[in-house]
């Protein structure tokens, strides 16, 4: 084992600590605009990535009447957000190196949790191949099939397994685990 998080300086642990938690408002900010944009079915997904966007008006028309405030609800907010090759490519530029850094971020983590070999690779290539399942499955929906958009659900379920898996192993080991354990390993 490189480092061990039960027996690192508490200084460490609360670094780990903030990274985690800076990481799990992130994710549940990601979560919320995946809910917003996109929706955590393939078949949203599909409808989002493989349909072509559509192209703005050549001009735009504002009407105003007087509406009653029960109206507002009945009002249609179920529109499909569509994304094009162009956004496509600008989110791929942006978020996959990003995930890339919390992946190796999370596994530095990983290799303090004092678990076995097989299962820090376990961990570790979960944490990297959620994202490309992601992206890959936006890309292959897009270009190819609208079923491809199952990848892109399981990969961002998996980037949250990943997150869950390793904040808890992290937080048990650094803060939960009795002192006796923490000093015999």
């Amino acid at each position: 084992m490189l480092y061990d998080l039960a027996r690192a300086d508490t200084r460490l642990k609360w670094l780990v600590t903030c990274l985690l938690a800076t990481f799990g408002v992130a994710y549940l900010f990601g979560g919320w605009m995946v809910a917003l944009y996109a929706g955590f079915t393939p078949a949203n997904v599909a409808r989002t990535y493989a349909e072509p966007a559509a192209a703005a008006p050549e001009s735009t028309m504002m009407v105003e009447h007087p509406m009653q405030m029960n109206e507002f609800d009945a009002a249609d907010t179920t529109e499909t957000h569509l994304v094009d090759i162009k956004l496509l490519v600008q989110d791929t530029h942006v978020h996959v190196p990003m995930y890339g850094v919390i992946a190796a971020m999370l596994s530095l983590v990983v290799l303090g949790l004092g678990g076995s070999r097989r299962a820090g690779f376990t961990l570790i290539t979960l944490l990297f191949a959620a994202p490309w399942l992601d992206f890959a499955g936006m890309w292959l929906t897009k270009l190819a099939s609208p079923g491809f958009a199952v990848l892109t659900v399981a990969g961002g379920w998996a980037m949250g397994l990943g997150y869950t898996v390793v904040t808890v192993l992290a937080l048990r080991r650094m803060w939960l685990m009795p002192k006796e354990e923490r000093t015999v390993q």
